[in-house]
């Protein structure tokens, strides 16, 4: 299964609860983090709903 590298680019003030909440979840605390997950159904979902916020690449 890829990788995939997810780097917080946008600040979470503004943003819905919910939202917030999906970036705890995807272990983003802080702006300009990144962080390394498997790129499984649960992550993508998660990723597509703050994608406003986040910058995400393929890790080879």
């Amino acid at each position: 299964m890829a990788k995939i590298k997810i780097t917080q680019i946008k600040s979470k003030i503004g943003a819905s609860k919910r939202q917030k909440l999906n970036l705890e979840s995807l272990g983003l605390r802080k702006m300009h983090q990144t962080v390394e997950h498997e790129a499984s159904a649960q992550i993508l979902g998660m990723v597509n709903k703050v994608q406003h916020l986040v910058k995400v690449e393929e890790v080879k």
